[in-house]
């Protein structure tokens, strides 16, 4: 008995596109026909389409199970490429399955980069934005070391900075820069690419510049951006040789 040609796809689990697609590129032979025309396939072309199904689920492409069928070195060398591809999507979804746990468990943690998980509910919104637009351009190990900075607890000056209004008078603004400029120094001396992002970053200068410039204005209102410009006067009058 002879099966038809959606029989056929049904035996193997298969679509009748597919069946005819494998015919195209001529991996499946065409079998004998009836005297009604119709397709007659037999038991070989079952088999020879379980074969096929088995590699096309294994993620061999089409146009390289003739080589893997062959099982010459260049089949071998298709099939450790497509090992070593699936490994690295399995770890791939091993992190994103890791950092999705940290986000249901941490929802804050949604704003940072995955290193930052632990620090997130302790962060303002804007340090989570600047850490999350730093990580497109800093180095892994700028990054870490960024990481251990802010795992540090938080001054009192520090919070009243981040909580300070765009309105704050001018008394309030150069108190503030005079108590934070010592914090800044000992900051760059533990973590000197602090104050030289160029020489961290992993973009050209000018992209590293705009990247930094853009967060600052955004993410920071005017008080604070005066403040900071404070700081770094301050900290040009107790440094002018720039060392």
């Amino acid at each position: 008995m002879a099966w038809s040609t959606r029989q056929l796809a049904e035996l193997a689990g298969t679509t009748l596109k597919t069946v005819r697609h494998y015919h195209e590129v001529g991996l499946l032979d065409e079998p004998e026909r009836a005297a009604n025309g119709y397709k007659q396939y037999g038991i070989k072309h079952l088999v020879r389409l379980l074969r096929l199904r088995r590699l096309v689920d294994l993620g061999v492409p089409l146009s390289d199970i003739p080589s893997v069928e062959a099982a010459d070195e260049k089949g071998e060398q298709i099939l450790r490429a497509l090992d070593a591809e699936l490994a690295a999507s399995i770890e791939r979804q091993r992190r994103m399955r890791r950092e999705l746990a940290a986000i249901l468990d941490n929802r804050a943690s949604i704003d940072l980069p995955a290193d930052f998980k632990p620090l997130a509910l302790d962060l303002p919104e804007a340090q989570r934005s600047f850490l999350l637009a730093y990580s497109s351009i800093l180095t892994p190990s700028a990054m870490s070391a960024l990481q251990e900075q802010l795992a540090a607890p938080r001054s009192d000056v520090a919070e009243q900075f981040d909580a300070l209004p765009a309105d704050a008078p001018e008394d309030v603004r150069q108190s503030l820069a005079e108590r934070l400029a010592p914090e800044a120094r000992r900051q760059q001396e533990d973590q000197p690419f602090l104050s030289d992002l160029e020489t961290s970053s992993r973009r050209e200068a000018a992209i590293t510049q705009s990247v930094v410039v853009h967060a600052l204005v955004e993410f920071y209102n005017e008080a604070q951006l005066d403040i900071l410009q404070r700081v770094n006067a301050l900290l040009s009058e107790d440094d002018p040789a720039g060392t």
